[in-house]
């Protein structure tokens, strides 16, 4: 059985727009309700486009438990704990455990350069440390190194390892995460939205589609159609996507997307500093995508 399968969405972390851009709990309940409402198969608090890299572990955590007292077991809650250091990952993802999260998300070590068997230890103090799924996370272009294919391998040899998520934007890679996860209870998630047809026939079990924050029809549709094998269905939808990844290039992640949903009526304020507002350029070209979606905006 799949730990990690369908269309789990990234969700922004909603931000006030007060002197410390304090979290805004209740458009976070908006936002959880919008999603589970829309059939998404799981929400995934502190991604990259949910800013884990600007929020402290306390807000990270707390944050989390609300995401997971409001989605009620309607849907999996999964938290990304990742950090540079071992230890804090270790305390986080049990942290995250504790606050009933169903699994946690680490990226690898980012900022310095390790070893594979480095990295291979890493994600096996984690997973060592506690009792619920862990899922791999390989986003090179944001830590600077690529998980190989052999790492994957090695890391799913782990017990309660259960996942990798791939956001490097290469078939090749993602291809060859699915033969090194092969019969080894690892599910294979695909994390860039303009290839989640290409990756389900290559064998993913799932999405992690930060567009689905905004469009969580579209997605979702498109993972069903899929699934059905339809295949007219699913290209439509696949080619639907690309609007709004168009927009979400032309900011610092995640600008565009909290703009869009802002504007759609989806309180969720700015990005955090460094990220700045989005400006009235930007501003345009959002509205100009919400309109070909249909999309009612503010």
């Amino acid at each position: 059985m799949s730990a990690f399968s369908g269309v789990i969405v990234p969700m922004v972390t909603p931000f006030r727009r007060d002197e410390g851009q304090t979290i805004d709990y209740e458009a976070g309940e908006q936002l959880v309700e919008r999603l589970v409402a829309a059939g998404v198969s799981g929400i995934f608090a502190f991604g990259s486009n949910g800013e884990f890299h600007v929020c402290t572990p306390d807000e990270r955590i707390g944050f989390s438990r609300f995401v997971v007292e409001r989605a009620a077991g309607r849907v999996p809650v999964y938290v990304g704990t990742g950090s540079c250091s071992t230890r804090e990952a270790v305390e986080m993802s049990k942290r995250a455990e504790d606050a009933g999260a169903s699994a946690v998300s680490v990226v690898n070590p980012y900022f310095l350069r390790v070893s594979d068997a480095e990295v291979v230890g890493h994600y096996e103090a984690v997973a060592e440390g506690v009792g619920i799924p862990v899922l791999m996370y390989n986003i090179p272009r944001c830590t600077g190194a690529n998980l190989s294919p052999e790492v994957v391998a090695r890391v799913a040899e782990v017990d309660n390892v259960r996942g990798v998520k791939d956001s490097s934007g290469s078939m090749a890679n993602l291809a060859a995460y699915v033969e090194a996860a092969r019969g080894r209870g690892v599910d294979v998630l695909v994390g860039s939205d303009g290839m989640i047809s290409a990756a389900h026939a290559l064998g993913a079990s799932g999405a992690v589609a930060g567009t689905a924050n905004l469009i969580p029809g579209v997605v979702v549709g498109l993972w069903r159609a899929l699934e059905a094998g339809d295949a007219g269905a699913a290209a439509r939808l696949q080619a639907e996507v690309g609007p709004l990844r168009d927009v979400l290039h032309m900011g610092s992640v995640p600008q565009a997307l909290k703009r869009a949903l802002e504007l759609a009526g989806v309180p969720v304020g700015p990005a955090r500093r460094p990220v700045a507002e989005a400006s009235p350029g930007l501003d345009e070209r959002v509205r100009a995508m919400l309109d070909h979606y249909g999309i009612a905006h503010g």
